[in-house]
């Protein structure tokens, strides 16, 4: 019991970041001095920590798959999963992926095709293949394979060990059975709080900016920091409120309503753009990137070179990007994982929602890349200006363009509002000793938190600082998720005896 009512996580956490919020707000230029030395020091002396620790990532649930621990159940044996697949995709698809998929749908792909970074002229047909892969590789199966990583060892510590929905429940093989009472393990989940918090400051900027983009271009609507911060605050009405309905109601209905109007916008931009060359990319994409994955995946700039400048703004940006949204998707992601095999979790939470995203770039991607290739609109200029107004540009080009961007808009808000709300309900989680079913009132102190520290990052210096804040956030919990792993396989090991469903 005393366990239970020890807070000294949830008081130092939100001590930390509300120390954060207010030194952004009353000394922005210190604060973005200070994140940007940090940002330096971390890319130039830890980038190849980010490179390794995500490849780490991607090589375990793999393994684990082929291995005989594979039909093993994330429950009691003969246990079933709690939602359908259906409904479990669109939760993960849209806690996964969150706002940064529209975000960068048309802008990425444009970006690499008009400043290559692998030596081919910019503005050809080649500069648009490397750039298709490109975005593939930072958008396939490396994210999904940090968040299933934690997802792996959360789900198999809490059900079939019956520890709390912590991120130091990971560590019962080091800590033992009261390790989340110790210092140690405070710290973890600390740490684990703050990069959910950076990285979700991260997403919520985004979305900020692209929303306001959008109403700009449809409506003329001011593009400023007060316009954003009534952005900001109305939707973290809405996403604070659906996480205190719960995961049954207000979570699942705002995945599926994002689900769906993911799949209409994709389908119809489909059929009116440029259809031939949308499968075409999707193949060569494909094709491309199970080529090169492992080289790239590898791919430092030893020597420097302007190459090294785009690593660090692109490649090791969303490593640590995804990094630090690692704890409160894999949180979330182990929750509505519930009864199913380690085979079905790691080709439903690795595969399909890399598949998805595959997809999603080409439909996007290529109909940004076809307007500049035949010549028929130039939007490289102004998406390199504002990487957020891509979507929109591609829009003014295609028939119901005006009407696609309405939809994409509200998109956009149900991303942000299925990402916020995921990270409220974990967040709640872990400052309550992992209770499943956190106090309503300490995921609305979240809920603040987080649009606070969006705003604060957006005041201080737009998408620069957003980018920081989540490479900042990623560093040592980089270090917890590859010690986790080993902690995970060592338990298995220890327990294979006991395990009725390998017999």
């Amino acid at each position: 019991m005393q366990v239970q009512k020890d807070n000294s996580v949830f008081f130092i956490s939100m001590a930390v970041t509300a120390a954060t919020v207010f030194w952004g707000i009353f000394s922005p230029a210190s604060f973005d001095a200070a994140a940007k030395g940090l940002f330096n020091v971390l890319i130039e002396y830890f980038g190849w920590g980010y490179m390794l620790a995500m490849n780490i990532f991607v090589l375990f649930p793999i393994l684990l798959c082929m291995s005989r621990f594979g039909k093993l159940r994330l429950g009691e044996p003969g246990s079933k999963p709690e939602f359908s697949n259906i409904s479990w995709f669109a939760m993960l698809f849209s806690a996964g992926m969150g706002v940064g998929l529209v975000f960068y749908g048309v802008g990425e792909p444009v970006y690499h095709f008009m400043t290559p970074p692998f030596g081919a002229a910019a503005g050809s047909a080649k500069a648009a293949e490397d750039a298709l892969r490109t975005t593939f590789f930072h958008w396939g199966l490396h994210p999904w394979a940090g968040y299933a990583v934690i997802a792996l060892c959360l789900a198999f510590f809490q059900y079939r060990k019956g520890a709390p929905g912590l991120m130091s429940s990971m560590f019962l093989p080091v800590l033992g059975k009261k390790g989340n009472a110790s210092m140690l393990g405070k710290t973890i989940d600390i740490l684990a709080i703050f990069a959910t918090i950076a990285g979700l400051a991260t997403s919520l900027g985004l979305g900020t900016l692209q929303i306001n983009s959008g109403l700009k271009y449809l409506f003329n609507a001011p593009q400023n920091v007060t316009f954003q911060l009534a952005i900001i605050t109305v939707l973290a009405l809405v996403y604070t409120g659906t996480a205190v309905t719960g995961i049954e109601k207000g979570i699942k209905l705002i995945s599926n309503v994002n689900l769906f109007l993911a799949c209409l916008l994709s389908v119809s931009l489909f059929f009116i753009g440029p259809t031939m060359a949308i499968i075409e990319s999707l193949m060569t994409g494909l094709g491309d990137y199970l080529s090169n994955v492992v080289n790239q995946s590898f791919h430092m700039a030893p020597y420097g070179g302007e190459y090294k400048g785009w690593l660090g703004g692109w490649t090791l940006y969303y490593w640590a990007w995804w990094i630090a949204w690692a704890p409160f998707v894999g949180s979330f992601i182990a929750r509505i994982s519930r009864g199913r095999t380690i085979r079905e979790f790691v080709s439903g939470v690795l595969v399909v929602p890399a598949l998805g995203s595959f997809t999603w770039f080409a439909i996007f991607g290529t109909s940004g890349l076809n307007l500049e290739l035949t010549g028929a609109a130039k939007i490289a200029e102004k998406v390199a200006a504002d990487i957020s107004i891509g979507v929109f540009e591609i829009y003014t080009h295609y028939p119901l363009g005006g009407i696609m961007s309405v939809i994409m808009v509200a998109l956009i808000s149900t991303f942000f509002i299925t990402s916020a709300n995921s990270a409220t309900f974990v967040l709640s989680m872990y400052s309550t000793q992992g209770d499943m079913n956190p106090p309503k009132v300490r995921m609305g102190i979240w809920g603040v938190l987080m649009a606070a520290l969006a705003f604060v990052l957006l005041m201080s210096g737009g998408l620069q600082s957003l980018q920081i804040a989540s490479i900042a956030a990623a560093g040592p919990f980089a270090v917890i998720m590859v010690v986790a792993c080993w902690c995970l396989w060592k338990a298995l090991k220890q327990d294979e005896s006991t395990f009725t469903e390998l017999n």
